[in-house]
């Protein structure tokens, strides 16, 4: 890998290989505007016919722009949603899920052109800053790479997954027949995306089956922002769902995004923002285990930035609220940080491998 060319450069060329003539979306926030303006003489420098389209910052609910929603239906080869907080919900897809040929549906028209047609690549950085971007993207992808084909390998015919820390996590994550998803920073191919800094692999539990305690003692998503945790968030999870939430005035913080989640949910259904039915289905979802993941940036640092702190080395991380396989649909999906996990997997023949110990990786 080059390190003499930047950042915005390197991603252009390197990450998402964008050729020539390929239409290419960038959407930014006032706050956003410098990394997106290099991203984007970097893109016209590689000879994409690019746009560049501002908004709002957004939070957790509410809703991107008509303007922005429609610039994506518009199919671009690759679209970056360089986000101070978040792109933004789709109110048409929230109400009316788009459906692939095969009957996968989607709440949002970015989602559905990445995963469900496969015919956009996408970027998304959900609070990314001028320090974070000069920091973590000029990274050895390559080893990046390796090390998440290896974990890949590993994942299969996996059954469960348990998690236990020194703050005092021990949970198992029952994960049969669920693939492991990466974020190596190779955004090549059409169907293909993730964060920008890249650095993770995740993967989303089976819905109701997680049992165990969580002991968030690093950094937490709220629907207004992301921080480091003074006083740890211990999470009770009962048959998949958060049923108990204890700590200090963080832990408060967090049942307050929860119960928010649960009551706009059904405030959605009520007013038609939602189909007939799924009200309950998103109240229930808010406080579902819907992602575990860990941390492969060597770059990364835990900094209060979930953008960031997702991918640091000797870490994991739980979300609660929506998953990745479609199949647990919530208005949230809050990260938290688990530091110096020990994390074993058990497989459908009986035997376990252990593949990070007290943070490191042992693969």
């Amino acid at each position: 890998m080059n390190k003499e060319i930047s950042p915005a450069q390197n991603i252009i060329e390197n990450v998402c290989k964008i050729k020539k003539d390929e239409k290419v979306l960038i959407i930014a926030n006032p706050s956003t505007a410098s990394i997106a303006q290099r991203l984007y003489e970097a893109a016209n420098d590689a000879g994409a016919r690019t746009s560049l389209i501002y908004q709002n910052a957004k939070t957790s609910f509410d809703n991107a722009e008509n303007t922005v929603l429609a610039a994506i239906a518009s199919n671009p080869d690759v679209c970056f949603s360089i986000s101070e907080i978040k792109l933004g919900k789709d109110p048409v897809g929230t109400a009316t899920p788009y459906i692939t040929k095969s009957g996968e549906t989607f709440t949002h028209i970015f989602d559905f052109l990445l995963e469900g047609k496969k015919s956009m690549r996408g970027v998304w950085t959900p609070g990314l800053t001028e320090d974070m971007f000069n920091r973590t993207v000029n990274i050895d992808y390559e080893l990046l790479g390796k090390n998440c084909r290896r974990l890949c390998e590993l994942f299969k015919n996996v059954v469960s997954v348990q998690v236990t820390a020194p703050g005092g996590t021990n949970i198992t994550v029952p994960v049969f027949e669920r693939d492991l998803l990466c974020d190596d920073g190779d955004f090549s191919k059409p169907g293909s995306g993730g964060n920008i800094p890249a650095g993770e692999v995740f993967i989303s539990p089976l819905v109701g089956k997680s049992e165990g305690i969580i002991v968030y003692d690093g950094s937490m998503t709220f629907s207004d922002g992301d921080s480091i945790l003074s006083t740890p968030i211990t999470c009770r999870v009962e048959h998949g769902f958060v049923s108990d939430i204890t700590g200090g005035a963080e832990a408060k913080r967090l049942l307050k995004t929860i119960t928010e989640a649960e009551e706009r949910s059904l405030a959605y259904e009520a007013s038609g923002k939602l189909p007939l039915g799924q009200g309950q289905v998103y109240r229930r979802n808010a406080r579902n285990i819907g992602e575990l993941g860990i941390g492969l940036n060597p770059a990364a640092q835990i900094t209060g930035n979930m953008l960031e702190d997702e991918k640091a080395f000797t870490t994991c991380h739980f979300a609660i609220g929506e998953n990745y396989d479609n199949d647990a649909p919530s208005l949230i999906h809050l990260d938290g940080i688990v530091r110096k996990p020990t994390i074993t997997l058990t497989y459908d023949d009986g035997s376990t491998k252990t593949i990070l110990s007290d943070g490191n990786l042992t693969i």
